[in-house]
């Protein structure tokens, strides 16, 4: 049986990103699409995941290279605790949208996300050589909105009742930074 590499491929302080692994489908991961807390905040949650839904998933993102989506990884364990992304990359207009999903609920307000979203706007600016990087999150989620102020981007917009979640409506609160802001905040 072949075994999958586990390369690091961004190092932060206390935490690495990798690819996604086909074995990460018979992990936690496969739970976190189907608990309505950790999707309480995302458009998932609305369709319940299948272990071979997300394999099709994690197979189809080697040949996507409009989406870089990547495991968020605590070094001293090896766990994979979240996921994050640049995803929708735009290469005309230099432009990706970032998402993060922290699943693991026990490593919840500790900084993880925050430091991940660093990461990964940091490679995008400096490797994919983006000129934007821009996140949605609903107006409920006040923990996305604290991490996208405190990466120094600025709320650009709201799409109202945008989204439809748990029998309302919620808004849309869109936030973006561009790669002269970013600079000047790190």
């Amino acid at each position: 049986m072949e075994t999958e590499k586990t390369e690091k491929f961004i190092t932060g302080e206390r935490l690495y990103l990798r690819q996604l692994l086909l074995s990460d489908a018979k992990g936690p991961y496969r739970f976190w699409f189907n608990e309505q807390e950790t999707c309480m905040g995302n458009a998932h949650g609305v369709f319940p995941m299948s272990d071979s839904s997300i394999e099709s998933y994690i197979n189809s993102l080697s040949e996507n290279k409009n989406s870089l989506v990547l495991a968020i990884m605590l070094p001293e364990s090896n766990i994979h605790i979240g996921n994050i992304s640049l995803q929708s990359i735009d290469y005309k207009n230099r432009r990706a949208e970032m998402a993060i999903m922290l699943g693991d609920k026990n490593h919840w307000g500790k900084g993880y996300g925050l430091e991940a979203c660093k990461m990964i706007i940091k490679h995008g600016f400096n490797n994919l050589n983006l000129h934007t990087v821009y996140c949605g999150t609903f107006s409920n989620n006040i923990g996305m909105q604290k991490i996208a102020k405190k990466l120094g981007m600025r709320q650009e917009g709201t799409r109202k009742d945008a989204f439809f979640k748990e029998g309302v409506y919620l808004d849309v609160v869109e936030y973006g930074i561009l790669k002269k802001e970013w600079k000047v905040n790190q």
